[in-house]
């Protein structure tokens, strides 16, 4: 309307340009106006850290929260069960219903037609004339790894997607407005194939200022996504999956190819070594929490390690960390009121993992609780006194479950839970042997399920995405240290490559040198060593069926409430496994022992396979463009 307007108008009108109308010539005459346009492109960068805009954190079944109270979300309307077709929930399609909550809506499509523009006009050397090469050659790598990032991200979601490789203008011909969805083959070939030429283009990690630069897109991290890109590939949802061999284009073009091949697991593992080489030559190391002022023993400096990797602000082991999404308001929503004073509008204890996440952590011999030859955890629901031994993690003289005692580190490192010790940086005696926080979650306890907005639903509470400095003031209100999302760990790249190499090849010493390494931060011993000496299957890792169950669950557990679980189960295929089992916990209405130790049901759920591994193409999309197929099953 307004291109009408002007037309109408006297010529000499098109010669003026108000000086707040920004166009795109104006947005690369000179290098600041050429730099707000490289940020808008990093604005399109989902803010995985907050459960509104991440689907993984609410859309599966990692974690749980009370239906329509303190907080909406659509993306747990995913994991009820009611995705729909007309409207989806969290559609980053055309933007609309990408979270229900604080902040904007996603449009990636958007976001990479912002990154051709660039592209097009940054590449241009006439154009922006004060850049220097340096950073023109940096700058074109870090749009060409979001663009490639925002394909990545669509590709995952919603299987074999149009490829945006050019804009295309708006007075093209119909046939090349209405694009067509590519096969996964090339568009796994062309994701990659941008990742390469951003990788030439961008820095090492060592060469950032962290003070001006942290979060800015490395070499490491274009390797690492390329790694993750390529094992989702190779994964069964994509690598030979017959149950989409009937969804092909309105020509006849096949969509995915239902032929297995192994090489794609080779590819994966040559790409996760590189990220990880890569990784280390720019000293990256898996956390290790330091000595603190205070006299910790090694238990807890133990549960810190695995905690502050995490949380700990641009640590050695953080591949990529996402300077787009804080974290102040996750934390609040896993923080439980651990005294009757602390205020429940600053912790509360919203996000509840369910049963199953408790029994999914390995026994404190490193194997599965129900693998333990030497531990019974059979009647993991009967009650157990707390002894002084056990002071670190569960407060002395407390009765608690059997599910609570003897377990790993990573359980009390990721998990609270009725009696559990919590460990801060303002815990009353400082030192973890005196006076320490613990949590009390019966119906009318601080954290109980009392409260008429904020209440926990399972009985267990996420640790592990809240910073030890956290503090709760007595008195009302609490200071949450922010940090980045951590999108990618070193410990992720390790398991990445364990996985991708005992498909590829098998088990081997190299296999088990990179899953150890992950378990001997977590303060245990060896994988053939523990099922050796406690597991009931000793020689499961001997085998690479055996091995890659063990290769999954080590990361479930490593990776837990971080987000990956939601995107691991459905590229193994096992989302319809996991996601129609019930949602469990403690009875939370219960006010002492007898009633609270009880399993109940919180919720059902459903998934139907295979129309829940995609989501649906949103109907306007498929209205506007009768070149678009719809997902099986939508």
């Amino acid at each position: 309307m307004t291109l009408f307007a002007v037309g109408a108008c006297s010529s000499d009108f098109l010669d003026v340009i108000p000086d707040n109308v920004a166009t795109i010539d104006n947005a690369f005459k000179l290098r600041n106006e050429a730099e707000k346009y490289l940020f808008t492109c990093y604005s399109y960068l989902p803010k995985d850290g907050s459960i509104y805009h991440n689907p993984a954190f609410l859309g599966g079944d990692e974690m749980w929260i009370p239906y329509k109270t303190s907080i909406t979300s659509d993306v747990f309307e995913i994991a009820r069960g009611s995705q729909r077709r007309a409207n989806p929930y969290f559609n980053v399609w055309d933007g609309n219903y990408s979270g229900g909550g604080p902040g904007d809506n996603y449009k990636l499509f958007i976001g990479i037609r912002h990154c051709n523009i660039f592209l097009e006009n940054v590449t241009d050397e006439s154009k922006v004339p004060d850049l220097t090469a340096v950073e023109r050659q940096r700058w074109i790598g870090e749009v060409e790894f979001l663009k490639a990032y925002y394909h990545f991200y669509l590709l995952r979601m919603y299987g074999p997607i149009p490829l945006m490789k050019t804009n295309i203008a708006i007075d093209a011909p119909e046939d090349q407005i209405n694009v067509k969805r590519q096969p996964v083959d090339e568009c796994v070939s062309y994701i990659a194939e941008l990742l390469d030429m951003a990788t030439e283009k961008l820095p090492e990690d060592n060469t950032l200022v962290p003070t001006t630069e942290a979060g800015r897109i490395t070499k490491t991290i274009a390797l690492s996504v390329k790694a993750k890109l390529l094992l989702m590939a190779a994964s069964p949802l994509f690598n030979g999956n017959n149950d989409f061999s009937s969804l092909v284009n309105k020509d006849g073009t096949p969509l995915f190819n239902a032929t297995y091949d192994a090489n794609k697991w080779e590819l994966a593992a040559d790409a996760a070594l590189a990220a990880i080489e890569s990784a280390e030559t720019n000293g990256k190391s898996l956390y290790v929490f330091p000595q603190s002022p205070f006299a910790l023993t090694p238990e807890t400096m133990t549960q810190m390690s695995i905690r502050q990797a995490v949380c700990e602000r641009w640590n050695s082991e953080i591949i990529w960390g996402n300077s787009n999404s804080q974290t102040s308001d996750i934390q609040r929503l896993a923080m439980p009121p651990l005294d009757p004073a602390h205020n429940h509008n600053d912790a509360r204890k919203i996000l509840s993992p369910p049963i199953k996440m408790a029994r999914m952590f390995y026994s404190k011999n490193g194997v599965p609780i129900n693998e333990d030859k030497t531990l019974d955890f059979s009647n993991d629901t009967q009650l157990r006194v707390a002894t002084n031994a056990e002071r670190f993690n569960i407060k002395e003289g407390f009765v608690t479950a059997r599910i609570n005692f003897d377990r790993e580190s990573r359980f009390y490192a990721d998990l609270s839970f009725d009696g559990g010790v919590w460990y801060k940086y303002d815990s009353p005696s400082k030192s973890d042997d005196g006076t320490v926080w613990g949590l009390k979650g019966k119906f009318g306890d601080p954290a109980g399920a009392s409260h008429s907005f904020h209440m926990n639903v399972t009985g267990y509470f996420v640790k592990k995405l809240v910073d030890w400095n956290q503090i709760t003031y007595t008195t009302g209100g609490s200071f949450y240290k922010g940090y980045a999302w951590p999108e990618i760990r070193l410990a992720d790249l390790y398991l990445m490559y364990a996985e991708a190499l005992n498909e590829s090849e098998g088990p081997s010493a190299t296999v088990y040198e990179y899953l150890d390494r992950v378990r001997e931060r977590a303060g245990l011993a060896g994988v053939v060593e523990s099922w050796a000496n406690f597991s009931a299957i000793p020689t499961k890792p001997s085998t690479q069926a055996g091995l890659r169950e063990i290769i999954q669950r080590e990361r479930l557990i490593e990776l837990a409430f971080e987000g990956h679980r939601f995107w691991d189960l459905r590229r193994w295929k096992l989302a319809a496994q996991n996601l129609n089992a019930p949602i469990t916990g403690w009875n939370v209405k219960g006010t002492d022992q007898t009633s609270y130790y009880q399993e109940v049901t919180v919720s059902q759920q459903q998934f139907i396979a295979p129309r829940d591994y995609f989501w649906p193409i949103p109907e306007g999309a498929m209205i506007q463009n009768p070149n678009l197929v719809q997902n099986l099953g939508w």
